[in-house]
């Protein structure tokens, strides 16, 4: 199982590229950081996490900004979005973006994806709320086409274009995995359809992700989908190493630790206590 960090970089946290490299010299397989282009002073949309909204999701910075400078002070780190927005980007500039990043970093890109639970920001980009998980499907689709083909065209009710040409190509072939965030079974129905892999949040709702784990995998077979070949990365970070323990045995890909926003003297001596507690699992 492996075992990756995930963060919100602002300008009062650790900076990306120094998390990074003293991640990778402890061991630690990804880095993970999160999106949001803003948030609208009036909002009504609630917050899936609790009832204030936490203030590093106002400041957080750009994640393929902060993923670049994560990527030129490592080697091995895998680089992931956990998650990109992409109901709010473009397709075409973000395939450009995602294949961008996975040429400076040698194909180290974990791309997760997500459809987002604030209305109000969406709405801000042009997204209907009720269409979200519709766009990113297509959205995705067109990604990949792009990412796989030249002369690529893609023809949706919500996302349409004639043949492009659009380079870089990504160094991952056919392109970097993709992992689609959110809850059971919403989420785990479209990472099965369209996806690598599925992340769902620990402790999110009342849902025991190691009770799904195995339903999630009867449904990639039932889909005519190898269970095998779809990775199941958990967000959180379990209380001890029995947590750990009980991840690994349910045979969960990967878990992702969730670091605060802070400085270095604050956040390296929780990389030494996680890397601690993966040895002792």
């Amino acid at each position: 199982m492996h075992l990756g960090l995930t963060y919100f970089p602002t300008d009062y946290a650790i900076a990306p590229a120094d998390l990074a490299r003293e991640a990778e010299a402890r061991g630690f397989e990804s880095l993970w950081v999160a999106e949001h282009s803003h948030i609208p002073v009036a909002r009504r949309s609630p917050w899936p996490g609790g009832d204030e909204l936490p203030k590093m999701y106002y400041d957080v910075m750009d994640p393929f900004v902060a993923l670049a400078s994560a990527a030129a002070t490592t080697t091995t780190l895998r680089l992931g979005t956990g998650i990109c927005l992409i109901v709010q980007r473009d397709p075409i500039q973000t395939a450009k973006a995602v294949a961008s990043l996975d040429q400076v970093s040698g194909g180290r890109v974990l791309f997760g994806i997500g459809a987002g639970w604030n209305a109000e920001e969406m709405g801000n980009h042009g997204t209907a709320f009720d269409r979200r998980f519709k766009l990113m499907r297509e959205r995705t689709e067109a990604m990949i086409e792009i990412w796989t083909k030249d002369g690529a065209e893609y023809h949706g009710e919500l996302v349409d274009f004639d043949p492009i040409h659009a380079w870089p190509k990504p160094v991952q072939q056919p392109h970097p995995p993709i992992h689609v965030g959110g809850g059971f079974p919403g989420a785990a129905r479209r990472a099965i359809r369209y996806a690598q892999g599925w992340m769902p949040i620990l402790g999110r709702g009342d849902q025991d992700v190691v009770a799904l784990a195995p339903r999630f995998r009867e449904m990639a077979e039932q889909a005519g989908r190898d269970p095998d070949a779809l990775e199941l990365t958990v967000y959180g970070n379990p209380r001890d190493a029995e947590g750990m323990q009980r991840l690994r045995d349910a045979g969960i890909d990967r878990v992702v630790a969730m670091l605060p926003p802070a400085g270095a003297d604050s956040v390296l001596p929780l990389l030494d206590k996680l890397a601690a507690r993966d040895l002792a699992g």
